[in-house]
């Protein structure tokens, strides 16, 4: 890739340097040309007078003086003096010009272009103290192409010092190209090895960001992709042995009834078959929990939309949970509204509503209290649900609506719990375009809120 930067950076350069010195020469050629037209007509301007000074500051047409004259003619241009009568007097070229004239080679060697294809003419009068006295009859290139040997000396060194230029600009360029090239490269070789290595399985590599451009941008975004993986990785191994101790324990314990009733330690009676089906049930729901919440995430579960009584919802999940809480000794305390209608999936928020009831539930002692509370704002319903329980580690916040997540492992455990509740309420809240927060404090209780709206605005219910 840094060679392929590199040519394509000196291409670039080179081609802005060949237009430069192209559109330069074009500027300069034009100009140039325009600049030998006037100085042309102004030394034909100026030409009457000069003959007339001449003539008579001499008192006739002196040699040396129109020599001097002559010499200043630009080259191309032929001057015949005649008397006013149309007697041809003299005529006037420039010297070098005509020496040059009689050896070709010489303007080939000098680069000097003698080839006129269109001419001017003009005709002058020369006037003295009595009136016009002599005609200057004046032909002269009409393009100025003829170029004397100091303005062909002119034009060399505009020209080397283009090509100076150039050159120093191209120098300049092929190192720049380079270095660029090379600075921008190198950072996204770092970038591939790292990349490599997370292919090969190490999680753990982070490369430096000194930029803050798209390059710094894309080293961040690798960064961060490597932590999401890193945590993914631990999360993974998290999943897979967690829900290996959460089929691992109602097995055990099925396991050791049955091994008990075959040996004749313990009777197949009503009381023990009780155990047996509670941990089937267990079972059941962590398999039925954990279909919905992988469904939920990959966007596939599609919820049954109808007007759902949202305060009977409710009112029916506190009546299926009361006599536990009731047994175990708390107080719950339910406001229930006027009745109050959503767009929903009934079956979908009555196992939101249980799973978070029942979270209070479980993590909620003698003599607790669990409250219950709904509101409406706008066109949105605020549920929230309240405990007095353990409460939850502010470290653990943001972490508990993942699945399998639990904070104090050993004692939610001991509560029965999967860790997998709080995240399918979340996908559940989710799919009804609601939002699930929650606001705890260890040792005082926590408080979940569930802000629903009363109407989907869209029917595509994917998450």
């Amino acid at each position: 890739m840094r060679k392929r930067l590199f040519l394509s950076f000196l291409a670039i350069i080179l081609l802005t340097l060949l237009l430069s010195i192209l559109s330069v020469n074009f500027v300069f050629q034009k100009h140039f040309s325009d600049y030998l037209a006037r100085s042309t007509e102004v030394t034909l301007e100026q030409l009457p007078e000069r003959l007339s000074s001449s003539f008579f500051s001499h008192g006739c047409w002196n040699s040396d003086s129109l020599y001097n004259i002559a010499h200043s003619l630009p080259f191309g241009t032929h001057i015949v003096i005649k008397e006013p009568s149309g007697k041809t007097i003299l005529t006037l070229i420039n010297p070098m010009e005509s020496m040059l004239k009689n050896d070709p080679g010489l303007w080939m060697d000098m680069g000097l272009n003698y080839t006129i294809e269109e001419w001017k003419n003009k005709t002058l009068m020369i006037s003295g103290p009595n009136g016009v006295f002599a005609v200057a009859e004046v032909r002269y290139p009409a393009r100025a192409r003829v170029l004397n040997p100091a303005d062909q000396s002119f034009i060399s060194a505009i020209y080397q010092s283009l090509f100076l230029a150039g050159a120093l600009a191209l120098i300049i360029g092929i190192i720049l190209s380079y270095w660029i090239s090379r600075r921008l490269t190198s950072p996204l070789q770092g970038l591939t090895k790292a990349v490599q290595r997370v292919g090969e399985g190490s999680l753990d590599e982070q490369v430096p960001v000194t930029t803050k451009d798209e390059v710094g941008q894309l080293a961040t975004a690798f960064n961060g992709m490597a932590e999401n993986l890193k945590k993914q990785g631990r999360l993974r191994k998290q999943f897979t042995a967690d829900i290996a101790h959460e089929l691992r324990t109602p097995l055990t314990s099925i396991r050791s009834y049955i091994e008990a009733f075959q040996d004749g330690v313990l009777p197949a009676n009503k009381e023990n078959l009780a155990i047996i089906n509670e941990e089937i049930e267990r079972l059941t729901r962590l398999s039925s929990d954990l279909k919905d919440l992988n469904v939920a995430e990959m966007g596939a579960l599609r919820p049954y939309l109808t007007q759902v009584n949202l305060s009977a919802l409710i009112d029916k999940t506190v009546n299926m949970l009361s006599p536990l809480i009731q047994e175990k000794g708390i107080s719950l305390a339910w406001h229930k509204p006027e009745s109050t209608l959503i767009e929903g999936d009934e079956y979908l928020l009555t196992r939101l509503f249980y799973n978070l009831l029942h979270n209070a539930y479980k993590f909620t002692e003698s003599p607790g209290k669990i409250e219950v509370q709904m509101e409406l704002r706008h066109q949105e319903a605020l549920i929230t649900i309240s405990d007095s329980g353990i409460g939850i580690p502010e470290e653990d916040l943001p972490f508990i609506f993942e699945r399998f997540y639990r904070s104090e492992k050993s004692r939610s455990r001991e509560t029965g719990g999967t860790g997998i509740g709080l995240a399918l309420a979340q996908q559940i809240a989710l799919l009804h375009q609601g939002t699930l927060t929650v606001e705890s404090c260890p040792d005082k209780g926590s408080r979940f809120m569930l802000l629903l709206p009363l109407t989907i605005r869209e029917k595509s219910t994917s998450v």
